[in-house]
């Protein structure tokens, strides 16, 4: 059996607002652009807060390839960790205002969906009016309401894993076998999903790496990544940048992306369908010459 014999085919066509879709094949990951406009995210902190900056990082990721783009208005920077006491939390009205205007832009200016990264169904809902296509949670529903706001609007949602509160989840980390335990919870955050009337097919899993796992945690669910991808939704996978490469190269944030380009290529051997990227370009490129060579014994 050859190794393109061997990788993950599954594929999946997402709904999104407007009659659109969005299609995902495991394996053949599109790539989740990052824009942050916060003060404080662990990888650019503060440099795309200003709604022309994010407007203008945005576009630049489209341009080098990005496929859809992520916006968060509130770090989620776990803490009791690498990164001390984590994030402060944003109200919804702060958490809005930085979003609404970098949305609304982008909306009329790119085609490529654009996912909301926010763990309130406030912001959510009004965010989804505004033009949104999917949510991206890190609380895999942890407010009430987001269940009923994403089933309303009838888009996709990701599902990230984690355990405890964000300010904390780094300083008591406790797993039997981490690949076992994510796999059974995230199938527990699905069944509750759907029981909230979101539609299975819109569901899109994460393993939450760097959220409440220890460094060789998250390197062991990169290797055993189809354990995951056996649960049948499509898996987002996010190292881009992230501590626990940081822990192995010895590196700051921003000079990762050897370890975040070695994520990748695990992730997607692995069976990912989304990597959420803050190096949209050299991913990319990476990409296309690791599939490339992978499929080589095909033109033999």
């Amino acid at each position: 059996m050859t190794e393109t014999e061997r990788r993950p085919t599954a594929t999946w066509s997402l709904e999104l607002p407007g009659g659109r879709r969005l299609g995902l094949a495991a394996g053949r990951p599109r790539l989740l652009g990052v824009v942050n406009i916060t003060p404080d995210s662990f990888s650019d902190g503060g440099r795309w807060l200003e709604p022309a900056a994010a407007i203008e990082q945005a576009l630049r990721l489209v341009e080098e390839g990005a496929e859809l783009l992520d916006l968060g208005a509130e770090s989620s920077r776990p803490g009791g960790g690498a990164y001390g006491g984590g994030a402060a939390e944003v109200s919804a009205e702060s958490e809005l205002a930085r979003l609404l205007p970098v949305l609304e832009a982008l909306r009329s200016r790119v085609d490529v969906p654009l996912s909301i990264d926010t763990r309130k169904a406030a912001v959510a809902e009004r965010c989804l009016a505004a033009g949104a296509d999917l949510i991206n949670d890190v609380s895999a529903l942890g407010d009430p309401r987001m269940g009923e706001v994403v089933a309303a609007a009838g888009c996709p949602v990701v599902l990230m894993h984690a355990r405890g509160e964000l300010a904390t989840m780094q300083a008591a980390i406790s797993f039997h076998d981490v690949v076992a335990e994510v796999a059974r919870e995230q199938a527990s955050s699905r069944a509750a999903a759907i029981a909230a009337g979101i539609r299975p097919g819109q569901i899109v899993l994460d393993p939450g790496l760097g959220f409440g796992k220890t460094g060789p945690q998250n390197r062991r669910l990169l290797r055993e990544l189809p354990a995951l991808a056996a649960l049948g939704s499509p898996l987002l996978v996010g190292a881009s940048r992230k501590s626990f490469l940081g822990e192995i190269l010895g590196t700051p944030p921003d000079d990762r992306l050897p370890g975040s380009l070695a994520a990748a290529a695990w992730a997607a051997a692995g069976g990912a369908a989304l990597l959420r990227v803050h190096d949209v370009a050299e991913t990319r490129r990476f990409l296309a010459v690791w599939q490339a060579i992978a499929g080589a014994e095909e033109a033999a």
